[in-house]
């Protein structure tokens, strides 16, 4: 059995363009964040550029350190494949405690370039679980009396109209996962 996204590469190979499979095809809803720079960073700023977009937070444990130096990673790929106006954004999951001080110490240390990788916050809780679950039927949730988050782990890509059409594995991942997603987004911008 053929998975969704050995349907889709195959489809884009044939130039039929990225196909979206029937359970991905989520409207992002509209937000202005703050990024680690401070500055407001909107739905519609991202207009007309793919993305890849991930949900973290800086003072976690377990998966956001290997999901962002793997996103880190995808980054570089991405630019090597000559590939422009591609951007990331990282949600925190964790809004109270990630300043955009925070989010930038924490990107630095993962190897983010910050030219096209924002890292967002300046939301409550209620709203970014609200926000993750919406627009991306993704969980997010932060018991109470403990630091860490409860938060999916997958890559998502987003269309040039702020569609989420599939996602990929923020964890395992290698190189040539990193292809599979170069692949996705060379498709997109050739529609």
């Amino acid at each position: 059995m053929l998975s969704i996204m050995s349907v889709l590469l195959l489809l884009a190979a044939c130039g039929q363009g990225l196909e979206k499979p029937d359970d991905y095809n989520f409207e992002v809803q509209s937000f202005e964040y703050t990024n680690q720079n401070g500055e407001s960073v909107s739905l519609k700023d991202l207009e007309g550029k793919v993305w890849i977009a991930n949900f973290i937070f800086t003072n976690c444990n377990t998966v956001c350190p290997p999901m962002t130096n793997h996103m880190a990673s995808l980054q570089k790929n991405i630019e090597e494949a000559g590939l422009e106006n591609v951007q990331i954004v990282s949600f925190s999951v964790d809004p109270e405690v990630d300043s955009p001080e925070a989010l930038k110490a924490f990107g630095e240390k993962h190897g983010a370039d910050f030219s096209n990788w924002h890292f967002l916050t300046g939301y409550d809780q209620s709203e970014i679980e609200a926000f993750a679950k919406e627009s991306f039927k993704t969980i997010v949730q932060k018991p109470k009396d403990n630091d860490q988050v409860t938060h999916g782990t997958a890559f998502y890509l987003v269309d040039q109209s702020g569609t989420v059409l599939t996602r990929y594995d923020g964890i395992n991942r290698s190189n040539e996962d990193d292809e599979e997603v170069i692949q996705d987004i060379k498709a997109l911008q050739q529609d």
